[in-house]
């Protein structure tokens, strides 16, 4: 019997690349569901290879342009993310859930009750609804790995260790395309230059999160949250090659650290349960990058947003909805041209301490709700105070 397979935002790049990997493996797999929101274009084309009968676009002007395109044939389209479970009877083998953004929370916390296996490439749902995700994850027995690089290779390099054992734990940093810029000319930097990052191909906010070093402060909050360590035991080291994607240092005086080319691809080919019949991905060492590896300390002069990690605790809190939704609107209005590329940290520093915002280190998010209100009400009040 084949494996059944969802993938929440195909159109995406985490989506593609996944839908991807199945492409000589179709005898063994099927893909049962594919969602997004406007990107049709793309859907089509993955429809027609894998032969979808069901998918979700969230988008109602493209919603019913495809429905009509496809009337007279045996496709299901739905247009509404909470009739997942309806979608959905039964458990499928494995979903990839890569809907960006505090939007994919909802959905991943559905799909979680109809999936055996779930790979989350969304750090928005990690760092805001954790308590949430991992409750559901427990009550129905749904296996969980992780899939940005960074989080799949501590994953890889923990798994079966107390975390009690774990000393120190690196996240690595390219440094983006303003790690030999100056602090003057990052100040003023164009969103084209902030979009150029060195190593990845990405969409533009989570290029500009590179840029700023925003990603980084993500990071380390989300393997905080997955990991369960004391957040004080995370550091970031810029690694300009992004060859080595994590370091594991651990309390018997062993250092363990997972390489791989930057390719997405692997990560999430190793989150899938391929059989030995599979297409490997073809990787070749690269002893020249082994020699010069070349870590660094990163400047916080240059990018203050990773002092922002100094006022993360261990607890899981709506405060960080505050963050992400504050850091949100600020990439939106610099890649519109409304404030400088400068003007994203010292913003988010001014708004995140104001007291109403501060008073959200005390509360745990109770449901899906209360971070959706919280998220709305804070994109709201930044618009306010950055016009």
């Amino acid at each position: 019997m084949k494996k059944k397979i969802v993938i929440l935002g195909s159109t995406g790049s985490i989506g593609k690349t996944t839908i991807n990997l199945f492409k000589d493996n179709l005898k063994d797999y099927e893909i049962i569901l594919l969602t997004t929101n406007k990107n049709i274009k793309e859907l089509k084309k993955q429809v027609k290879i894998f032969k979808v009968k069901r998918v979700l676009i969230t988008d109602y002007e493209k919603f019913l342009q495809f429905k009509k395109e496809y009337k007279n044939k045996k496709i299901k389209v739905y247009n509404d993310l909470n009739l997942l479970k309806q979608i959905l009877p039964k458990k499928v083998d494995y979903t990839m859930c890569s809907i960006s953004g505090i939007e994919g929370l909802k959905p991943t916390l559905d799909v979680i009750s109809r999936s055996k296996k779930i790979a989350i490439a969304n750090k928005e749902s990690i760092i805001c609804g954790w308590n949430l995700i991992k409750k559901k994850l427990k009550f129905y027995k749904t296996e969980f790995v992780p899939v940005d690089s960074e989080h799949f290779s501590i994953w890889s390099l923990v798994k079966g260790i107390k975390k009690d054992n774990i000393e120190k734990i690196y996240l690595t940093a390219s440094g983006g395309p303003f790690l030999h810029w100056s602090k003057k000319k990052i100040a003023n930097a164009k969103p084209k230059f902030a979009l150029n990052h060195p190593n990845w191909s990405m969409g533009n906010k989570i290029s500009i999160d590179s840029a700023s070093m925003m990603n980084k402060v993500f990071e380390v909050i989300e393997a905080q949250r997955i990991f369960e360590v004391d957040i004080s035991k995370f550091e970031i080291l810029i690694h300009e090659k992004s060859y080595v994607h994590a370091i594991v240092k651990f309390k018997n005086g062993l250092t363990k650290l997972l390489v791989h080319d930057t390719k997405m691809d692997i990560p999430i080919f190793n989150t899938i349960d391929f059989g030995s019949n599979a297409k490997n991905i073809n990787s070749k060492i690269n002893f020249n990058l082994l020699n010069n590896l070349n870590f660094k300390k990163i400047d916080k002069n240059k990018f203050p947003s990773v002092k922002i990690l100094q006022s993360i605790t261990n607890k899981i809190s709506l405060y960080e909805t505050v963050l992400i939704s504050v850091n949100d609107e600020l990439v939106k209005m610099y890649l519109e041209n409304r404030i400088k590329f400068s003007e994203i940290s010292l913003y988010l520093y001014k708004i995140i301490n104001l007291k109403e915002f501060t008073k959200y280190k005390k509360k745990t998010p109770k449901n899906i709700k209360e971070i959706d209100v919280l998220s709305r009400y804070v994109r709201l009040k930044t618009k306010t105070l950055c016009i």
